[in-house]
């Protein structure tokens, strides 16, 4: 799917994450001598820190993501980093579930947004303007309050049922925009303010199945407040040339958002 996840929906870092876990909670030194896997989107993966392992259009996994800096910084027994640009609650079941298993300690993952539509609502917004926009959202909505539950239901089932007794968190997506902000062209406030809500309803809706399976929820939106497209210090990316990394964390939102977040509660 392109672009990529909107909500699918860029030497220093490493040293920053490092310096950053010395003080780690007792729990995530804990699961340093275990077995992590990153599953999910590309939310997880890094698309949009710019910085890519392996051939171009592939699953866009990158060292800045929040799971290889953790992993960097925490050195687990074993890391498995499956985490794909694009992937949806099917594909993670279908393709990235088999690397969860019993000796797994740790899990992350972030999923949903793709099976909600939310890229091709986000082109709606930059393309066909406000009115087009907030049917689009509004059916994103809808797809997230009717449909998607029970699709994360099976994905955390998957998991709980591979992985019995591992720690698994479930991070969820920040608001886009900082409304009323710096930006003075693009798609108006209330598209903007639109999209930060469709953010909040399916934030909502992970949170309260991930809770349901007795996972951990990160909440990335408070630490991504005042860094959102059109504050004065982006941690995401607004349309780029590279059409994908459009509206993803960049490499600061990585290290500065999304790993104390789940480092928190790894």
């Amino acid at each position: 799917m392109r672009p990529r996840f909107v909500l699918s929906l860029s030497g220093t870092v490493l040293l920053f994450a490092s310096s950053l876990f010395l003080a780690a909670p007792p729990a995530a030194a804990a699961a340093a001598t275990g077995n992590y896997v990153a599953l999910g989107d590309s939310y997880s993966s890094g698309e949009g820190t710019g910085d890519y392992i392996g051939s171009a259009g592939s699953c866009n996994r990158s060292l800045h993501a929040y799971p290889a800096l953790w992993a960097s910084a925490h050195s687990p027994a074993s890391f498995a980093f499956v985490a794909c640009s694009g992937a949806t609650t099917a594909d993670v079941i279908d393709k990235q579930l088999s690397s969860v298993n019993s000796a797994t300690t740790l899990v992350s993952i972030s999923v949903g947004g793709n099976d909600a539509g939310f890229a091709s609502a986000m082109q709606t917004c930059v393309l066909n303007g406000t009115n087009a926009c907030l049917t689009a959202v509004n059916n994103s909505k809808n797809f997230a309050t009717s449909k998607l539950p029970a699709l994360l239901d099976q994905v955390y089932a998957g998991i709980r049922n591979r992985a019995p007794s591992a720690r698994v968190v479930v991070l969820g997506y920040p608001h886009l925009y900082k409304i009323g902000g710096s930006c003075t062209f693009g798609i108006s406030d209330t598209s903007r303010n639109a999209i930060n809500g469709a953010a909040d309803t399916i934030d909502s809706v992970i949170a309260g199945r991930a809770g349901a399976a007795g996972f951990a929820f990160g909440d990335v939106r408070p630490v991504f407040t005042d860094h959102e497209i059109c504050s004065s210090d982006w941690w995401l990316n607004s349309t780029r040339v590279i059409v994908h990394e459009s509206y993803h964390p960049n490499a600061t939102g990585h290290a500065n958002g999304y790993l104390p977040t789940f480092s928190a509660r790894a």
